[in-house]
């Protein structure tokens, strides 16, 4: 454990009283299910923003990033670069056509379209990459935790939980929003005089290409062209499927303010990763034996003003508190009206709909945790790699087909594709030795599958028959 200052500390408890105290102030202002879910379909372009910024700038893309430019160098800005892209095409070419939709979940869209089975096996299947991000952010808090705290990593995943929870419980979707905007300038502070004090000590950013072995520091590609250009593929489709910001955008008072809500938050998150990868750098130059989880947390107490430090590791903490919650909104929303409405009671009134929600949240809680607790030692940004690219395989080609391609596609073929597609990715992933990423083989999967049923639709409608030979 290192010894926080009476600075650090004095930094850190007055950034976390702010921060609870405006989750708590905008937790009042949740009355049913549609203000937790949506925030009442009222939030302006900052609001929709700061939501997206408030999932997306996590443990991932902070000390995650760091940790994976830590053992690899610029490779590491795949993730925040595909957030961005996400972002940005989910604005152009998604916000429309889902609020048009009149769904709340992208499970809705699907079982508008093709049924409800086809709706189902979605929301089963996607729940997985749920609870997978969850454990990334926990495993971030981890490292964070016992960095500053000394606690064991019991006591981190314990404490990991009930700051999620209760982070969300107040706020839903307008928390989210107004604390993003919140986290998104202290995390934007703590890049800029993280750069200028590596800039600093370093002597330039020369010396820091000079310092470490150009394979694989300095190179994007270091994983290989197929797997880096995948990995960012996996991210972008993992925004436009996920179901937080689906939320998010739908919280948005109109398609306009949704739209640019969404473009400018993708403008905003690579900074984030590029300044997270130079910390992760820096620190390998100059502290080559810790713990890599530890890197992002290390350089703030060391090398930064001791109250601003402070006040960045509560930062870092409400950032990978905030990711987790959003996707346990996300998980609520889905299990809530995917699931419970549709086969135990859909005439359920508001109030028990906002009951439900909070007792799912606090499921996905504990899988998480159990989770957490048998991994503690794996790699951050790997878990959550592995999340966007099983929820891209089940939802992407759906999500589109829905939305783009209405009635050109039988049913069946649409739930083949959900369940065909994850068992590739996931065969890809861990029984597969593959020189791209299994997301392309998963996706490349579900696409095909769709196709053929495309076809068959097309034969079908057209009485199309073919001679015997």
């Amino acid at each position: 454990m290192i010894q926080l200052s009476l600075q650090h500390k004095s930094g850190l408890l007055f950034t976390l009283i702010i921060i609870i105290f405006l989750g708590i102030r905008s937790g009042k202002k949740v009355k049913n299910a549609s203000d937790f879910s949506t925030g009442g379909k009222s939030a302006n372009t900052a609001l929709v923003s700061g939501a997206l910024i408030s999932t997306l700038i996590g443990g991932s893309s902070t000390i995650g990033t760091a940790q994976q430019a830590y053992m690899r160098g610029i490779s590491a800005l795949w993730f925040t670069i595909g957030m961005g892209i996400g972002c940005i095409l989910f604005g152009l070419i998604f916000v429309k056509p889902l609020r048009n939709s009149n769904c709340s979940t992208i499970q809705q869209v699907i079982s508008k379209e093709y049924g409800t089975l086809s709706g189902v096996i979605a929301s089963v299947l996607s729940s997985l990459s749920i609870i997978i991000n969850i454990v990334a952010q926990i495993l971030s808090a981890n490292a964070l935790m016992t960095t500053i705290f000394g606690f064991t990593t019991t006591q981190s995943i314990i404490i990991t939980i009930i700051f999620m929870f209760f982070y969300i419980i107040f706020g839903g979707v307008l928390g989210t929003g107004i604390l993003g905007n919140v986290k998104l300038i202290l995390i934007y502070i703590t890049i800029i005089f993280g750069t200028s004090a590596i800039y600093k000590f370093s002597g330039g950013i020369n010396n820091i290409y000079y310092s470490l072995p150009s394979d694989p520091f300095m190179n994007l590609f270091s994983n290989g062209y197929g797997k880096s250009i995948g990995s960012a593929i996996s991210v972008i489709v993992g925004v436009i499927c996920g179901q937080i910001y689906v939320q998010t955008i739908l919280s948005g008072k109109d398609d306009k303010t949704a739209k640019n809500g969404a473009i400018i938050a993708g403008l905003l998150l690579p900074p984030v990763g590029l300044g997270a990868t130079l910390i992760g750098m820096f620190m390998r130059i100059n502290y080559p034996y810790i713990d890599s989880s530890q890197a992002f947390p290390l350089f703030v107490i060391n090398h930064m003003p001791h109250i601003l430090g402070g006040a960045v590791l509560a930062t870092l903490l409400i950032a990978l508190v905030g990711t987790g919650s959003g996707m346990a909104l996300g998980f609520g929303t889905m299990m809530t009206k995917d699931l419970y409405k549709k086969f135990i009671n859909y005439n359920i009134n508001g109030k028990t709909e906002l009951i439900i929600n909070r007792i799912s949240i606090i499921i996905v809680f504990v899988i998480s945790a159990l989770l957490s607790s048998s991994n503690y030692d794996s790699t951050i940004i790997s878990w959550s790699f592995l999340a966007t690219g099983i929820r891209g395989t089940v939802l992407f080609i759906p999500e589109v087909c829905s939305l783009f391609l209405k009635d050109k596609i039988d049913s069946k073929f649409i739930v083949a594709s959900c369940v065909i597609g994850v068992i590739s990715y996931l065969a890809g992933e861990f029984f597969i030795n593959l020189s791209f990423d299994p997301l392309i083989l998963g996706i490349g999967s579900c696409a095909f599958i769709s196709l053929i049923g495309v076809i068959v639709k097309y034969r079908n409608n057209n009485n199309i028959s073919y001679p015997n030979n």
